[in-house]
């Protein structure tokens, strides 16, 4: 570098010095920025609109908005709130039901049965066929049910109290109807699961699922005669016990009144099965 005697470079060297600074330095920024590949923006994948309706159903499901046991709103209906069309809809409601969180009752509607993906342990249709299914799960439900019944006594909360009641009252009505009353039924057991104000009881019930209660699996769809109205107002006279040792907040009375209640439907499911193998 030659500098005057200043110690600075004289003029006619001071542009010289600058272009050589800038070749050992370089491309300056802006040159690289331009010799840089072009990054086309990251789009996000669309969202699926069938998805979007899934979540929104599965969540009312779970913080109770849709009881199990409750029937689905129509398809219309899901239409206008969501705002898609009924293509998507029924692909949501495929995905519902292949999920556990729905099922289809032909000719009647599509009902909550379970909390689906959000539960490890399910019981699948298929896996209460037989008699012997349908009475092992009731030996599951008698040992988790009694001491359900017995919290739900301690805990239950006057809305509780209101669900049960109006479970009860439209399991009547569906009997004198000569329905099967499976929806009121299970909504009742649900309903005492969700009164003892601990959410694993709820989860294990929507993990059992609608199927959980034995006519729903066994029972033909025969038109109602005395026999089968006797027996279902027999079945409706034991969840009354249930619910008023509940309201009662009588702890040991709603444990005996459950159990005794399971064990009846067990006992009741060997004799059907005995009096059919001895049909000629």
């Amino acid at each position: 570098m030659v500098e005057s005697p200043a110690g600075l470079l004289r003029p006619g060297l001071l542009h010289s010095h600058l272009m050589a600074s800038s070749y050992n330095q370089g491309a300056t920024p802006e040159r690289k920025n331009m010799n840089a590949p072009t990054l086309a923006p990251r789009r996000s994948k669309p969202r699926n609109l069938a998805l979007d309706v899934v979540d929104g159903m599965t969540e009312r499901v779970r913080n109770g908005a849709l009881a199990v046991g409750a029937k689905l709103p129509t398809e219309a209906e899901i239409m206008e709130e969501f705002g898609v069309s009924r293509t998507v809809v029924r692909e949501a409601l495929s995905k519902l039901q292949a999920s556990g969180v729905v099922q289809t009752r032909h000719g009647v509607g599509t009902f909550v049965v379970g909390v689906g993906e959000a539960s490890a342990f399910r019981i699948a249709p298929e896996q209460m066929e037989t008699l012997r299914d349908v009475i092992a799960v009731l030996e599951l439900r008698i040992g988790v049910e009694t001491e359900s019944a017995g919290l739900a006594a301690m805990r239950r909360t006057d809305a509780n109290l209101a669900v049960m009641r109006q479970a009860l009252d439209e399991f009547a009505a569906a009997v004198s109807e000569g329905l099967d009353a499976v929806n009121a039924d299970f909504t009742f057991h649900s309903e005492i699961a969700r009164a003892t104000q601990n959410p694993r009881f709820a989860d294990l019930m929507g993990a059992l699922g609608m199927q959980a209660i034995p006519r729903a699996r066994l029972d033909p769809a025969n038109p109602d005669d005395a026999e089968r109205f006797q027996y279902l107002k027999g079945v409706n006279g034991e969840h009354e016990s249930i619910y008023h040792a509940i309201a009662a907040q009588d702890v040991e009375a709603a444990r005996a009144a459950m159990r005794t209640h399971l064990v009846n439907s067990r006992e009741r499911r060997r004799r059907a099965a005995v009096l059919a193998d001895a049909e000629p």
